[in-house]
């Protein structure tokens, strides 16, 4: 058995790279770019008006200039255009390209507008309410990273430089794995000896919101028909997910199988609760990564945020965030066992605080429902006071 912190570590060395795609624009979103992604043009790419009123040349007001005569409306999406006069002012709408021979904006709740008259209320600033040409990127900037996990506001700024199809990380391709007799399918009624299938939806919801589809697999609790279709899955996917027959049971034949299919073992067991029996190793000829997890709940669950979240920000080169948080309660500390605590997340005077979540075991299900996220707890003493900083790995959004 090896410790948590060794086994995360082992864990995160296997990281691997897939290689990239071009995907259409609209299916980026969670993504993470692949490439460096630059300005075509000036961003904005003309001095853009950021009011609704006029524009008019700075200088006629150093002559006193307080009523300017309105020689037109200009709105945006108009070719550029010229004051006539440079003592007159045009109406301009928000996002309308700015009169080269004008400089400055005047909304219109500074002004009088009157029988084709605008008069100043207000003395403007020159160069006001215009965002000029190129100064937020000139052409030929970088204006996205490599790296970068896109979101809504990215998304933005690929459709402004013209990124119909975006070049983006390929994600692994991932079977999950439910084991066991006792489970059924969740549309049926089970009977008294049997329950619902509920750890591979939760796989299946996790790397759904990684942009990863899974396909489903269950395997009976018999090893020869598990070692056929395990050997099949294995050539056909790059990651696989088990959740259950990791243990030490009659029928936990998943670490014998692997083995004969030629799983070299990085680890089996971790010193941490709940999920010590968790199993890590590679087909080294195919190359296939194998998270096997036990399969109570709580230790799937735990083991899947811990674990294959981390790899795969590794493995798509982005920053694994430290986040901690502070103890509401103090927490004792027994024996060698890294506690992974499921907990509830509150703001109180810009702290982030938790508080532990009433559960009964590994095997506990609906606490999970209550979780919105684990603490580590290392037993490096016995307890944990009150107040106290600890690290915090959310299972679901901060906010």
């Amino acid at each position: 058995m090896i410790s948590f912190k060794e086994a995360l570590k082992k864990v995160l060395d296997y990281k691997q790279d897939f290689g990239t795609e071009q995907i259409p624009l609209k299916m980026a979103m969670g993504r993470v770019l692949a490439e460096e992604v630059i300005a075509d043009r000036d961003f904005p790419p003309f001095n853009r008006a950021t009011k609704d009123g006029i524009a008019i040349n700075y200088d006629s007001i150093a002559t006193g200039q307080t009523t300017f005569k309105i020689e037109g409306i200009l709105p945006a999406g108009v070719a550029p255009t010229l004051l006539s006069n440079t003592e007159q002012a045009i109406e301009i709408m928000t996002g309308a390209v700015v009169p080269d021979n004008a400089d400055t904006v005047v909304m219109y709740e500074h002004l009088v507008i009157e029988n084709g008259w605008a008069t100043l209320i207000q003395n403007p600033t020159k160069g006001q309410d215009i965002h000029p040409k190129g100064s937020d990127r000139k052409s030929g900037e970088t204006v996205l990273q490599k790296n970068t996990k896109i979101t809504a506001s990215e998304i933005g700024v690929l459709a402004s430089v013209g990124k119909s199809t975006v070049l983006v990380k390929r994600l692994p391709r991932v079977a999950i794995i439910s084991t066991g007799n006792e489970l059924v399918e969740v549309g049926e009624q089970p009977l008294s000896h049997q329950i619902r299938k509920s750890n591979i939806h939760t796989l299946f919801g996790a790397l759904s919101q990684e942009g990863i589809v899974p396909k489903e697999f269950h395997l009976v609790d018999e090893k020869e028909v598990i070692k056929e279709e395990l050997a099949n899955i294995l050539y056909n996917f790059e990651v696989v997910l088990l959740s259950g027959g990791v243990s030490k049971g009659k029928y936990d034949f998943i670490p014998d199988v692997l083995e004969e299919l030629g799983v070299d073992k990085v680890f089996h067991r971790v010193l941490q609760r709940p999920g010590k029996p968790f199993w890590f190793g590679k087909q080294p000829t195919i190359g296939t990564l194998v998270f096997s997890f036990p399969g109570n709940p709580a230790s799937t669950f735990a083991n899947y945020q811990v674990y294959f979240k981390n790899w795969l920000r590794s493995s798509l080169n982005l920053p694994n965030p430290k986040i901690t948080v502070i103890l509401e309660e103090g927490i004792p500390v027994k024996g060698d066992l890294t506690l992974l605590l499921r907990v509830r997340l509150k703001c109180a005077d810009g702290r982030l605080l938790v508080s532990q979540v009433k559960e009964n075991g590994s095997g506990d299900l609906t606490s999970l429902a209550l979780t919105d996220g684990f603490i580590v707890l290392d037993p490096v003493k016995e307890f944990y006071e009150a107040g106290e900083s600890v690290s915090f790995v959310p299972t679901k959004p901060l906010w």
